[in-house]
């Protein structure tokens, strides 16, 4: 892991497993419902639910300051505690690390691997989520520099130094599923022009470990996704794209990617905004 841009933004499951008991450390498992991984969380955790702690009812990412102090707070994080996110999706690290920064806190790490590699290392899961005393925490403003907002992102259709990435699937990128599943009524599926696809997942191993330093570097650079752009990755609802987001400024270093966290959700539903198939 030392040869990416910022190697400590990442733990590995040792690691994780030598820090179980560690007061200053909260891993968080993020996931649709608390059975997702049902009887096999990892020691120590406590849950966030996608819906409704991180998302709104129109499927947009929960970006309210008092909402998130108030998952932090019951959580038992200060601005000190180190979080450590994971869940059962490869993306959950990246979207918990995306959120959090947007908020200020500092000590994010994602666990390399996530769920999938620790229960394939036989390591200890439990049945139940942990509970600690409550906080009080307080965030930061949102940072408006990490993310990018629509107008923008219709501009840069006719800026050559921005590029679109779209992390979805390539059934989503064709329009064959609209936010996964298949359209239905006035839905509009498919793509925002010029968006180049890379899906997410091809940034990790078969054991959900990323990919090495020049792996992701050639992944992207082919397809001309390069660190002299400035990048807007997007797919469904934000997250996936806040995934890319961690691993094009983490992992690789490129100065200037920014996520469209409103997303093919928010493009797709605007009368007039143009679309491919």
């Amino acid at each position: 892991m030392t040869d990416y841009a910022c190697p400590d933004t990442l733990v590995d499951t040792q690691w994780l497993a030598d820090h179980l008991d560690d007061p200053n450390v909260r891993i968080v498992e993020l996931a649709m419902g608390p059975d997702l991984l049902e009887n096999a969380h990892i020691p120590g955790a406590v849950f966030w639910s996608i819906f409704p702690d991180l998302s709104q009812p129109d499927m947009s990412i929960q970006l309210d300051q008092e909402t998130i102090e108030n998952v932090l707070s019951r959580s038992g994080i200060s601005p000190e505690t180190t979080v450590v996110a994971y869940g059962s999706d490869i993306a959950i690290g990246g979207v918990v690390f995306w959120l959090l920064t947007l908020f200020g806190h500092e000590n994010v790490k994602v666990l390399n691997g996530g769920h999938q590699k620790w229960t394939a290392e036989s390591r200890p899961v439990t049945t139940e989520f942990s509970t600690f005393a409550p906080t009080r925490y307080q965030a930061k403003p949102l940072n408006s520099k990490l993310r990018v907002l629509q107008a923008e992102v219709e501009t840069s259709l006719k800026e050559p130094d921005q590029v679109l990435l779209d992390v979805r699937t390539p059934e989503e990128y064709r329009g064959e599923i609209f936010i996964m599943k298949p359209p239905e009524g006035q839905e509009r599926a498919g793509h925002i022009p010029g968006a180049v696809h890379v899906e997410h997942t091809d940034t990790v191993n078969d054991d959900g470990t990323f990919k090495s330093f020049n792996d992701l570097k050639h992944l992207y650079s082919q397809r001309g996704i390069t660190p002299d752009k400035e990048v807007f990755p997007y797919c469904a609802i934000g997250g996936r794209s806040a995934f890319i987001w961690f691993v094009l400024t983490y992992l690789l270093g490129y100065p200037n990617v920014r996520n469209y966290d409103g997303s093919w959700n928010q493009w797709s539903r605007l009368p007039g905004m143009p679309t491919e198939p």
